[in-house]
């Protein structure tokens, strides 16, 4: 749909329920779905037709719908979607249709059959819900009983789906438990970015003083607390420009800042480590030109390097990121040697830097022979 149709389209919302998801009714959800896709949010349908020009798009006041749907059925006109048992939950039409559309679903009743009726599955990028880790987007009706299951789906859909092995399958439980204090506490995710700022501030200077477990305590808090401000965020739709820069500025900065941390802490710089200065460059400058060769392919070829192949995606689950080393280092410090530790991680790091540049010059081979890289979850 052309953006100056989008601007002439209506939304309105049939019935509504108190009960709160995440600490919002479904309604005022759906309010900052709307402002995020651009619909102007004309209020209540209160039983006859809107006044407003161009479309109009109705919705159960009663349902939860994944940001991404409403933003595909704001630019489907004569549309309805249906969610997986058949029943129409939202509908994109004329505003002389609406009154009539609008009735039918107020009483349960399916809309006229000339509309176009499409799946969630059938309006959303596949791939891009591949991407997150879920094969259909969300649209759920929500009650009492239901409450816990729905508040379920939205916070793993929160997550993501292309990860390290520790955020896939360790974070997500004790991350949800927090996710969900931070919402009874009132806490926003801007809140959290503060607090593992200031963590990572403390498990550096833990880390430099040579207490390496309690700094190890610290930088593990922080990388959870990495998985909850994100995930805090998307469930209760409060993403902002300001806390999205400052949660990539920490996350691009402190990795190096730990890694040279964790160096002079174990004695890497007191003269008897050794080979280990070379280490430490490796780390730091590994960090900055793994980084670099994400953007590059992203730059040159148009996809993320982790979507590829499916190669790609499981090699993120173990990527000299972050939660990777640390856990290398984790391994080291419990053997009694958090040098030898370091050097396995610098190890790590150039097999992971040749790795990931082996795949920049295969794809640009590709390219030359003709082909597109593109991801796997596409096909």
């Amino acid at each position: 749909m052309p953006e100056y149709q989008l601007r002439r389209l209506a939304a309105r919302w049939i019935g509504w329920t108190p009960v709160r998801i995440w600490g919002m009714v479904p309604v005022e959800r759906l309010r900052r779905s709307l402002a995020r896709a651009g619909v102007w949010d004309s209020g209540p349908w209160t039983g006859q037709a809107p006044v407003e020009p161009g479309a109009v798009l109705l919705l159960l006041g009663d349902h939860v719908y994944d940001d991404s749907l409403v933003d595909a059925l704001a630019h489907s006109p004569d549309t309805a979607l249906v969610r997986g048992d058949g029943r129409t939950v939202a509908v994109n039409v004329p505003r002389q249709r609406a009154d009539e559309v609008a009735q039918a679903m107020a009483a349960g009743e399916e809309p006229p059959a000339d509309l176009t009726r499409r799946k969630g599955s059938e309006l959303v990028d596949a791939a891009v819900l591949r991407q997150r880790g879920r094969s259909v987007p969300l649209v759920m009706p929500v009650s009492a009983e239901l409450r816990t299951a729905v508040e379920d789906r939205l916070f793993m859909a929160a997550c993501p789906g292309i990860t390290d092995a520790i955020s896939k399958y360790i974070w997500p439980l004790p991350a949800q438990w927090i996710t969900r204090a931070c919402v009874s506490l009132g806490l926003s995710a801007n809140a959290v970015t503060l607090v593992t700022l200031a963590l990572t501030i403390i498990a550096a200077a833990l880390f430099h003083a040579g207490w390496l477990w309690a700094g190890l305590a610290v930088a593990l808090a922080m990388a959870l607390l990495d998985s909850v401000d994100g995930a805090l965020a998307r469930v209760t739709l409060s993403t902002s420009q300001l806390g999205g820069a400052l949660d990539h500025a920490i996350d691009f900065a402190h990795p190096p800042l730990w890694w040279w941390a964790w160096w002079v802490g174990c004695g890497g710089g007191d003269g008897g480590g050794g080979g280990d200065g070379g280490a430490l460059v490796v780390m730091v400058a590994g960090w900055v030109f793994l980084r670099a060769e994400e953007m590059l392919f992203r730059w040159r070829f148009h996809v993320d390097l982790h979507l590829w192949r499916r190669f790609d995606s499981l090699f993120r689950l173990v990527t000299a990121r972050r939660n990777v080393i640390l856990t290398i280092l984790t391994v080291g410090l419990a053997f009694g040697h958090p040098l030898a530790g370091f050097r396995v991680a610098a190890a790590w790091m150039l097999l992971c830097l040749t790795i990931h540049a082996i795949r920049i010059l295969q794809a640009a081979r590709l390219v030359q022979k003709g082909g597109v890289p593109g991801s796997w979850l596409e096909d």
